[in-house]
C-alpha cells in the first residue's frame, strides 16, 4: 500500500457514516501490508484498555474501603483480606487492599433482650434500635422463655428465630411477657449469664389505662367475628371495687407494680446488667434515651435526629433511614378513652408508694405524678 493510498483510507473512515466498516477495512489492508504497525497499534490499544479497566477496579475497592473506614469500621459487614499493605502502621494504619470479601451471615442467640414491660413502647423501641447498622431484630415476639412448650423445643429452636446477622453485629428480640412470668429470669441465665437486659416502663396508670385500651380493642373485634355483642365494662368498673378499694386482681393494675417483678430479676442478674429505659421520655424525645442504650449495649453512637420525624396526624415520631419513612402500624399508639380523673387521681396515690419501691431498686426517680 502506498502512502497515498493509506492516507485516502483515513479519510474515507472519516467521512464514512459507517465508521465501524470502513475503520475495519482499513485496518485489515494495513495488516497485511504493513504487520509490524498493526502489531504496535494493537499492543497499545490493548495496554490502554488493561490500564484503564486497573485504574477502575482499583478505585472501587478504595471507595468501599472508605466506606468501611467513614462507618467506623464496626458494621462486620465486610472484610478486607489479603495483598494488604499497612500506611501509618499499628492498629490506627489505612489498610489498602485488592480483594475485598463478604461473609455469610449467620443465626446468632441473642445477645441483649427486651423483657418488658407490655404496652410501655417495647415494638417502638425495637424498631428504634434497628436503625442502628450494629443491630439486627427478630421479627415478632418469639416467646421462648415464658412458654414451655416453646422452651421445651430447645436452644436450637429458638436460634432458628433469630435473624441472620453479620459478625460483630448484636441480635436482638423483645416479648413483653419475658418481665412477668416467674420461670423466665433463671432460664435466660442458663442461655447466658452475661446477656443485657432492657426494661421499658411508663407512668404505671398511663399504662395500665393502654393495656385496658388494647384488650377492649381485641374484646371487640372476637365479639364482631363471633357475632356476639357482649357488653364491655368501662376502666373504672375495672379498676374499682364497689368498695371503693383499688381492684389489684386486674391484670392491667397488677402489671404496672414494676418492683413486685423486677424483685425475681435482680435475685438472678447484676443490676449493671439491666438498663431502664424511661418510655415517656422515648415517646417526647428518642434520641437521648437511644444514646444512653447504645452506650449500654457498647455501640458507637449512629442513631440521631435525622432517623426522627414528628407525624401530626398520629401524634408520635416516626421513624427514617437512608432508604424509607416507617411509622408503627395502627394498632400502636390508640387513643385511650376518657377515665373519669378522681379515678386516676386515686390510682396515682395508691401507685406512689410502689412507685417509690421502684426508683430504690433502680437507683433512679422517674418523676411520675402522685396525682
Amino acid at each position: 500500500m502506498t502512502y497515498s493510498r493509506w492516507l485516502a483510507c483515513q479519510r474515507l473512515t472519516m467521512r464514512s457514516v459507517d465508521g465501524e466498516a470502513a475503520a475495519t477495512d482499513c485496518v485489515l489492508v494495513v495488516g497485511l501490508s504493513r504487520p509490524k504497525m498493526a502489531a504496535a497499534l494493537l499492543s497499545v490499544m490493548t495496554l490502554s484498555l488493561f490500564l484503564t479497566f486497573h485504574v477502575l477496579y482499583d478505585s472501587a475497592v478504595y471507595s468501599l474501603q472508605s466506606a468501611v473506614v467513614a462507618a467506623g469500621s464496626g458494621n462486620g459487614n465486610m472484610e478486607i483480606l489479603t495483598s494488604r499493605m499497612d500506611i501509618g502502621g499499628g492498629a490506627g494504619g489505612v489498610i489498602f487492599s485488592n480483594r475485598v470479601h463478604f461473609p455469610r451471615t449467620s443465626r446468632r442467640l441473642p445477645q441483649a433482650i427486651i423483657i418488658g414491660v407490655r404496652k410501655c413502647g417495647t415494638r417502638a423501641l425495637l424498631e428504634m434500635l434497628a436503625l442502628h447498622p450494629r443491630v439486627q431484630k427478630a421479627a415478632g415476639e418469639v416467646h421462648f422463655f415464658d412458654r414451655d412448650d416453646n422452651y421445651r423445643r430447645g436452644l436450637e429452636w429458638y436460634r432458628r428465630k433469630m435473624p441472620h446477622s453479620f459478625r460483630g453485629q448484636i441480635t436482638i428480640e423483645k416479648s413483653p411477657s419475658y418481665f412477668v412470668t416467674p420461670e423466665v429470669p433463671e432460664r435466660i441465665r442458663a442461655m447466658n449469664a452475661s446477656l443485657k437486659l432492657l426494661l421499658i416502663v411508663r407512668e404505671p396508670v398511663t399504662r395500665a389505662i393502654s393495656d385496658y385500651t388494647q384488650l377492649r380493642s381485641h374484646a371487640a373485634t372476637a365479639s364482631s367475628s363471633s357475632m356476639v355483642n357482649s357488653p364491655q365494662r368501662s376502666f373504672e368498673q375495672l379498676a374499682i371495687r364497689p368498695d371503693g378499694s383499688v381492684n389489684l386482681a386486674y391484670r392491667p393494675l397488677a402489671i404496672s407494680l414494676y418492683h413486685t417483678f423486677l424483685l425475681r430479676w435482680l435475685e438472678v442478674f447484676q443490676r449493671p446488667q439491666i438498663l431502664i429505659v424511661n418510655g415517656d421520655l422515648l415517646i417526647e424525645d428518642p434520641v437521648p434515651q437511644l444514646h444512653r442504650i447504645e452506650k449500654f449495649l457498647g455501640l458507637e453512637p449512629r442513631i440521631g435526629r435525622h432517623n426522627f420525624y414528628f407525624n401530626h396526624t398520629k401524634g408520635f415520631f416516626c421513624l427514617r433511614n437512608e432508604t424509607a419513612d416507617k411509622c408503627l402500624r395502627e394498632s400502636k399508639g390508640r387513643r385511650h378513652p376518657r377515665v373519669d380523673p378522681t379515678v386516676i387521681t386515686k390510682l396515682r396515690r395508691f401507685f406512689g408508694e410502689h412507685n417509690q419501691r421502684f426508683y430504690d431498686l433502680v437507683g433512679e426517680d422517674m418523676g411520675w405524678p402522685e396525682e
